[in-house]
């Protein structure tokens, strides 16, 4: 059976999203609607700044938290979620000079801060996504920057990045987040790279060398795009992590599991260059991720994390979401509206009155992340459909 046969057996374009448009369930997208809800967002980031530049903190805790070694995992969550919060501010444009001071303040404290960033210690490598978000926001301030000595330094500190997390791929090839599960101790992690950490990290690359010039190791890259492969599922679902590719079947690893990473993961290898990743792959996806939208949303705000059903933890919600946007943005032109209005009703809907987004407790760190992920998602549903209308 040819990969299109099997996969025509898969897809299912359910109505589902639709439906809801039309029966008014989901809010109605218009420029209006959209920038309004882009502004409000803006202006919860630009409200909740610290005043070194960055966002989020570890004061707010609750009797569960994740894992976190002092000092070195806040590093890390600060350097990601300060990351996320940076990129989407750039994207969403906003004229106003406060956004644009805030835009200064944080790009002074990632040139500063991001260059000292590393692991918390032999069990944890939560670094990584630090790394990667950090390598995304300086994407975006080299791309904004017309100084040519300045944009030479983004690229300077965008190098120094891939570098930096290039120590931390793992020996089975990827990236991963937690290495305590064998009891060794290894300067080269041998923990469990995971699909989603290795696609974010791989993702983030690739943009940074289109738009900066980055020099990225091919061996390595090789090596995590096959282990990245090595956990992927005949049906394009993806196994949680490498320790999971021989227990396929688990709730987490099938389809209803998979939906928040194998948009990233599809999106991974298909920038790099991976044939299987083709439009139809990438549209059952999309299609998938609109009709089961709701088992993302059932962990959604749940303290515990994978205690949804399929084992979905809630801080996959705006992950998906925003890579949802990734995926979909490899498609044809001429078919991205069509997803860009569904994904865009449903983050409307999902804004808070605060006018942030979040789907998980992370200390204080979760909303400054949530809300990060939709402006980026929800920029990129602006301008989909604002092509789209001048067509």
């Amino acid at each position: 059976m040819t990969t299109g046969a099997f996969i025509s057996l898969l897809v299912f374009v359910s109505p589902l999203a639709l439906a809801q448009e039309k029966s008014g369930e989901l809010p109605k997208v218009t420029s209006e609607s959209l920038d309004a809800s882009i502004r409000r967002g803006v202006d919860f980031l630009l409200t909740h700044q610290n005043p070194n530049g960055s966002w989020g903190s570890a004061r707010r805790t609750k009797a569960l938290n994740i894992y976190a070694p002092l000092p070195g995992a806040h590093q890390a969550y600060l350097a990601g979620a300060s990351g996320l919060a940076l990129c989407g501010l750039i994207d969403a444009a906003d004229p106003r000079p406060e956004a644009n001071a805030a835009i200064a303040k944080a790009a002074a404290w990632t040139a500063s801060e991001l260059p000292k960033l590393r692991r918390a210690d032999q069990t944890t490598t939560y670094n990584v996504w630090g790394h990667a978000y950090g390598l995304r926001a300086m994407t975006r301030l080299y791309q904004r920057e017309t100084d040519p000595a300045k944009k030479a330094e983004w690229l300077r500190l965008g190098q120094q990045q891939v570098e930096l997390v290039d120590r931390y791929e793992d020996v089975n090839g990827g990236w991963g987040y937690l290495d305590l599960f064998d009891g060794l101790t290894t300067q080269k992690p041998s923990g469990i790279p995971t699909s989603f950490t290795t696609a974010t990290v791989l993702l983030a690359m690739d943009q940074a060398r289109k738009i900066m010039g980055v020099t990225l190791d091919e061996k390595l890259i090789k090596h995590a795009i096959a282990g990245l492969n090595t956990q992927r599922n005949p049906d394009f679902s993806y196994d949680y992590s490498f320790a999971h590719r021989m227990r396929p079947r688990l709730a987490i690893n099938r389809p209803a599991g998979s939906l928040g990473r194998s948009q990233a993961c599809n999106a991974a290898l298909r920038a790099f260059g991976e044939k299987a990743i083709t439009d139809e792959v990438l549209t059952t996806w999309a299609d998938r991720f609109l009709a089961r939208e709701g088992f993302l949303s059932n962990g959604r705000k749940r303290p515990v994390p994978h205690e949804a059903p399929f084992m979905i933890a809630g801080y996959f919600y705006y992950y998906g979401m925003y890579y949802f946007t990734e995926s979909v943005k490899l498609l044809p032109q001429e078919k991205q509206a069509f997803y860009a209005k569904r994904l865009a009703a449903i983050l409307l809907e999902r804004q808070e009155k605060d006018g942030s987004w979040w789907d998980y407790p992370l200390y204080d760190y979760h909303q400054a992340y949530g809300t990060g992920y939709s402006l980026m998602a929800l920029t990129w549903c602006r301008q989909a459909l604002s092509t789209a209308s001048q067509k």
